[in-house]
Protein backbone atom coordinates (compact mmCIF):
# COMPACT_ATOMS: atom_id res chain seq x y z
CA UNK A 1 0.00 0.00 0.00
CA UNK A 2 1.01 3.05 -0.48
CA UNK A 3 1.88 5.44 2.08
CA UNK A 4 -0.78 8.36 2.70
CA UNK A 5 0.93 11.15 3.51
CA UNK A 6 -1.21 13.34 5.82
CA UNK A 7 -0.79 16.51 6.58
CA UNK A 8 -3.42 18.35 9.79
CA UNK A 9 -3.49 21.10 11.76
CA UNK A 10 -1.11 19.90 14.70
CA UNK A 11 -0.17 21.18 18.25
CA UNK A 12 2.49 18.90 20.24
CA UNK A 13 3.18 21.67 22.86
CA UNK A 14 1.98 19.90 25.39
CA UNK A 15 3.12 17.27 24.93
CA UNK A 16 6.79 18.42 25.30
CA UNK A 17 6.02 20.03 28.46
CA UNK A 18 5.76 17.61 30.34
CA UNK A 19 8.74 15.54 31.65
CA UNK A 20 7.67 12.14 30.32
CA UNK A 21 5.70 10.90 27.49
CA UNK A 22 3.44 8.74 29.91
CA UNK A 23 2.32 10.77 32.70
CA UNK A 24 1.13 13.35 29.69
CA UNK A 25 -0.90 10.71 27.95
CA UNK A 26 -4.19 8.98 29.28
CA UNK A 27 -6.33 6.67 27.16
CA UNK A 28 -9.40 7.45 26.52
CA UNK A 29 -10.89 4.94 23.67
CA UNK A 30 -10.10 2.62 20.49
CA UNK A 31 -11.87 2.63 17.58
CA UNK A 32 -11.69 -0.74 15.94
CA UNK A 33 -12.32 -1.63 12.32
CA UNK A 34 -11.38 -1.61 8.72
CA UNK A 35 -8.49 1.06 9.33
CA UNK A 36 -5.15 1.65 7.34
CA UNK A 37 -4.56 5.35 7.83
CA UNK A 38 -5.85 7.92 9.03
CA UNK A 39 -6.19 11.86 9.22
CA UNK A 40 -7.44 13.74 12.33
CA UNK A 41 -8.13 17.66 11.52
CA UNK A 42 -7.77 20.58 13.88
CA UNK A 43 -11.78 19.90 16.06
CA UNK A 44 -11.00 16.13 16.56
CA UNK A 45 -12.76 14.99 13.23
CA UNK A 46 -11.19 11.67 12.33
CA UNK A 47 -10.83 10.73 8.90
CA UNK A 48 -10.59 6.93 8.49
CA UNK A 49 -9.18 5.16 5.46
CA UNK A 50 -10.29 1.23 4.77
CA UNK A 51 -8.28 -1.12 2.64
CA UNK A 52 -10.89 -0.61 0.12
CA UNK A 53 -10.13 2.65 0.05
CA UNK A 54 -13.37 4.40 1.35
CA UNK A 55 -12.87 7.25 3.53
CA UNK A 56 -15.39 7.18 6.44
CA UNK A 57 -15.29 11.06 8.49
CA UNK A 58 -16.24 10.54 12.56
CA UNK A 59 -16.40 13.51 14.94
CA UNK A 60 -14.86 14.08 17.88
CA UNK A 61 -17.20 11.62 19.91
CA UNK A 62 -16.79 9.05 17.22
CA UNK A 63 -20.46 9.25 15.65
CA UNK A 64 -20.33 8.90 12.03
CA UNK A 65 -20.69 11.88 9.96
CA UNK A 66 -19.88 11.40 6.55
CA UNK A 67 -18.23 9.01 3.69
CA UNK A 68 -16.78 9.29 0.77
CA UNK A 69 -17.39 5.82 -1.06
CA UNK A 70 -16.37 7.46 -5.02
CA UNK A 71 -13.68 5.03 -4.94
CA UNK A 72 -13.97 3.17 -8.07
CA UNK A 73 -12.83 6.02 -10.72
CA UNK A 74 -9.41 6.92 -8.59
CA UNK A 75 -8.38 3.96 -6.18
CA UNK A 76 -6.27 4.51 -3.19
CA UNK A 77 -5.61 8.45 -2.17
CA UNK A 78 -1.70 8.99 -1.88
CA UNK A 79 -2.59 11.77 -0.18
CA UNK A 80 -4.79 14.33 2.03
CA UNK A 81 -4.85 17.08 3.89
CA UNK A 82 -7.54 17.95 6.22
CA UNK A 83 -6.28 21.79 7.73
CA UNK A 84 -9.48 22.85 6.61
CA UNK A 85 -11.87 20.68 8.07
CA UNK A 86 -14.13 22.81 5.47
CA UNK A 87 -12.70 21.95 2.44
CA UNK A 88 -10.68 18.85 2.32
CA UNK A 89 -8.13 17.78 -0.26
CA UNK A 90 -7.73 14.23 -1.82
CA UNK A 91 -4.96 13.46 -4.00
CA UNK A 92 -4.42 10.70 -6.53
CA UNK A 93 -0.63 10.77 -7.74
CA UNK A 94 -1.74 7.51 -10.43
CA UNK A 95 -4.36 9.42 -12.13
CA UNK A 96 -2.58 13.57 -11.40
CA UNK A 97 -5.85 14.31 -10.09
CA UNK A 98 -7.12 16.50 -6.83
CA UNK A 99 -10.35 16.04 -5.48
CA UNK A 100 -11.72 18.24 -2.95
CA UNK A 101 -14.90 17.50 -0.69
CA UNK A 102 -17.14 19.79 1.64
CA UNK A 103 -17.31 19.14 5.24
CA UNK A 104 -19.89 16.50 4.25
CA UNK A 105 -17.46 14.87 2.00
CA UNK A 106 -19.29 15.47 -1.08
CA UNK A 107 -17.37 16.49 -3.98
CA UNK A 108 -16.39 19.67 -4.61
CA UNK A 109 -14.30 19.78 -7.75
CA UNK A 110 -12.11 17.70 -9.18
CA UNK A 111 -8.77 19.00 -11.23
CA UNK A 112 -7.36 16.83 -14.08
CA UNK A 113 -3.77 18.11 -13.38
CA UNK A 114 -2.45 16.99 -16.85
CA UNK A 115 -5.39 19.18 -18.92
CA UNK A 116 -3.47 21.56 -17.01
CA UNK A 117 0.25 20.32 -18.61
CA UNK A 118 1.46 19.26 -15.25
CA UNK A 119 2.21 15.86 -15.26
CA UNK A 120 4.18 14.67 -12.55
CA UNK A 121 3.10 15.96 -8.99
CA UNK A 122 4.42 14.23 -5.74
CA UNK A 123 3.79 17.36 -3.13
CA UNK A 124 0.34 19.18 -2.92
CA UNK A 125 -1.05 21.32 0.21
CA UNK A 126 -3.85 23.64 0.53
CA UNK A 127 -3.05 27.20 0.62
CA UNK A 128 -3.81 29.94 3.11
CA UNK A 129 -6.70 31.27 0.62
CA UNK A 130 -7.96 27.84 -0.01
CA UNK A 131 -6.05 27.22 -3.44
CA UNK A 132 -3.69 24.79 -3.89
CA UNK A 133 0.10 24.31 -3.76
CA UNK A 134 1.80 21.72 -5.69
CA UNK A 135 5.28 21.32 -6.68
CA UNK A 136 5.48 20.49 -10.85
CA UNK A 137 8.45 17.56 -10.66
CA UNK A 138 9.01 17.72 -14.26
CA UNK A 139 9.29 21.66 -14.63
CA UNK A 140 11.00 21.87 -11.05
CA UNK A 141 8.91 24.41 -9.98
CA UNK A 142 6.33 25.43 -7.20
CA UNK A 143 3.12 26.06 -8.69
CA UNK A 144 -0.46 27.45 -7.22
CA UNK A 145 -3.75 26.77 -8.77
CA UNK A 146 -7.14 27.32 -8.29
CA UNK A 147 -10.00 24.60 -7.90
CA UNK A 148 -10.41 24.60 -12.25
CA UNK A 149 -6.68 24.08 -12.38
CA UNK A 150 -5.39 27.23 -13.48
CA UNK A 151 -2.11 28.54 -12.47
CA UNK A 152 -2.49 31.62 -10.12
CA UNK A 153 1.52 31.66 -9.42
CA UNK A 154 4.65 29.85 -10.45
CA UNK A 155 8.12 30.33 -9.74
CA UNK A 156 11.37 29.89 -11.62
CA UNK A 157 12.75 26.38 -12.75
CA UNK A 158 14.51 25.48 -9.54
CA UNK A 159 17.48 23.62 -11.67
CA UNK A 160 18.76 27.42 -12.55
CA UNK A 161 18.47 28.61 -9.05
CA UNK A 162 19.52 25.51 -7.13
CA UNK A 163 21.57 23.57 -9.21
CA UNK A 164 20.15 20.05 -7.97
CA UNK A 165 16.19 20.73 -7.88
CA UNK A 166 14.55 19.45 -4.59
CA UNK A 167 12.10 16.64 -4.72
CA UNK A 168 9.38 17.42 -1.97
CA UNK A 169 7.33 15.08 -0.23
CA UNK A 170 5.12 17.58 1.45
CA UNK A 171 3.93 21.26 1.54
CA UNK A 172 2.65 23.07 4.04
CA UNK A 173 1.29 26.82 4.12
CA UNK A 174 1.68 28.00 7.82
CA UNK A 175 1.86 31.99 9.07
CA UNK A 176 2.84 33.52 5.60
CA UNK A 177 5.04 30.93 4.29
CA UNK A 178 5.47 27.70 2.07
CA UNK A 179 7.39 25.36 3.96
CA UNK A 180 8.41 22.46 1.09
CA UNK A 181 10.18 19.13 2.62
CA UNK A 182 12.49 17.07 0.59
CA UNK A 183 13.96 14.67 3.32
CA UNK A 184 17.05 14.41 1.87
CA UNK A 185 17.88 17.92 0.69
CA UNK A 186 15.98 19.55 3.57
CA UNK A 187 13.56 22.26 3.74
CA UNK A 188 12.49 25.40 1.73
CA UNK A 189 10.98 28.29 2.78
CA UNK A 190 9.06 30.51 0.47
CA UNK A 191 6.95 33.42 0.81
CA UNK A 192 3.44 33.77 -0.89
CA UNK A 193 5.05 35.29 -3.91
CA UNK A 194 7.57 32.17 -4.21
CA UNK A 195 10.90 33.60 -3.39
CA UNK A 196 12.75 31.37 -1.42
CA UNK A 197 13.61 33.20 1.98
CA UNK A 198 15.33 30.28 4.16
CA UNK A 199 16.28 26.56 4.17
CA UNK A 200 16.78 24.64 7.09
CA UNK A 201 18.68 21.47 7.31
CA UNK A 202 16.10 18.58 8.72
CA UNK A 203 17.04 15.72 7.09
CA UNK A 204 16.11 11.93 7.91
CA UNK A 205 12.17 13.02 9.70
CA UNK A 206 9.31 10.85 9.18
CA UNK A 207 5.68 12.12 9.31
CA UNK A 208 7.08 15.53 8.89
CA UNK A 209 4.70 18.11 10.02
CA UNK A 210 4.86 21.78 10.20
CA UNK A 211 2.50 24.14 13.21
CA UNK A 212 2.72 27.28 14.68
CA UNK A 213 6.35 28.20 15.53
CA UNK A 214 7.59 24.82 15.07
CA UNK A 215 8.59 21.95 12.83
CA UNK A 216 7.60 18.52 13.54
CA UNK A 217 8.95 14.79 12.88
CA UNK A 218 9.98 11.60 13.98
CA UNK A 219 12.97 9.38 14.07
CA UNK A 220 12.72 5.73 15.46
CA UNK A 221 10.84 6.24 18.39
CA UNK A 222 11.71 9.78 19.18
CA UNK A 223 9.71 12.87 18.68
CA UNK A 224 11.67 15.80 17.31
CA UNK A 225 10.54 19.37 17.59
CA UNK A 226 12.56 22.17 15.77
CA UNK A 227 11.52 26.37 16.69
CA UNK A 228 11.79 28.02 13.53
CA UNK A 229 12.39 31.07 15.31
CA UNK A 230 15.19 29.60 17.69
CA UNK A 231 16.64 26.97 15.77
CA UNK A 232 16.41 24.72 18.89
CA UNK A 233 16.05 20.96 18.61
CA UNK A 234 13.66 19.08 21.39
CA UNK A 235 12.89 15.65 21.36
CA UNK A 236 10.93 13.21 23.22
CA UNK A 237 11.29 9.44 23.23
CA UNK A 238 8.37 7.81 23.08
CA UNK A 239 7.15 4.85 25.03
CA UNK A 240 4.36 2.29 25.84
CA UNK A 241 1.73 2.62 25.50
CA UNK A 242 1.42 5.38 22.74
CA UNK A 243 4.74 3.50 20.92
CA UNK A 244 4.85 1.75 18.54
CA UNK A 245 2.50 3.06 16.35
CA UNK A 246 2.05 2.78 12.50
CA UNK A 247 1.35 6.93 12.40
CA UNK A 248 0.75 9.55 15.37
CA UNK A 249 -1.48 12.76 14.84
CA UNK A 250 -1.94 15.26 17.01
CA UNK A 251 -4.55 18.24 18.28
CA UNK A 252 -4.41 20.53 21.36
CA UNK A 253 -5.59 18.18 23.60
CA UNK A 254 -5.44 14.53 22.02
CA UNK A 255 -3.11 12.02 20.50
CA UNK A 256 -3.83 9.54 18.19
CA UNK A 257 -2.03 6.60 17.38
CA UNK A 258 -2.45 4.00 14.46
CA UNK A 259 -2.02 0.41 15.47
CA UNK A 260 -3.37 -2.33 13.47
CA UNK A 261 -7.05 -2.08 12.50
CA UNK A 262 -7.20 0.57 15.42
CA UNK A 263 -7.11 4.23 16.23
CA UNK A 264 -6.22 4.67 19.76
CA UNK A 265 -7.06 8.05 21.28
CA UNK A 266 -5.63 9.44 24.24
CA UNK A 267 -6.15 13.08 26.08
CA UNK A 268 -2.96 15.34 26.60
CA UNK A 269 -2.59 16.90 30.20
Amino acid sequence: MKRIIIYVTLIFSTLFAKAQADSSVRFLRTINGDIVDFAVDNLDNLYLFSSSNQLKKLNMHGDSVAIYNDIKKYGRATYIDVSNPLRVLLYYKDFSTIVTLDRLLNIRSVIDLRKNNILQVKAIGLSYDNNIWLYDEVNSKLIKIDDQGKTLLETPDFRQLFGDAPSPQSIFDRDGYVYMYDSIKGVYVFDYYGTLKNKILITGWKDFKVAGKYIYGITNDTLQRYQINTFRVDNQKLSSPVWPALSLGFTPTRLYALKKDAVEIYSLH
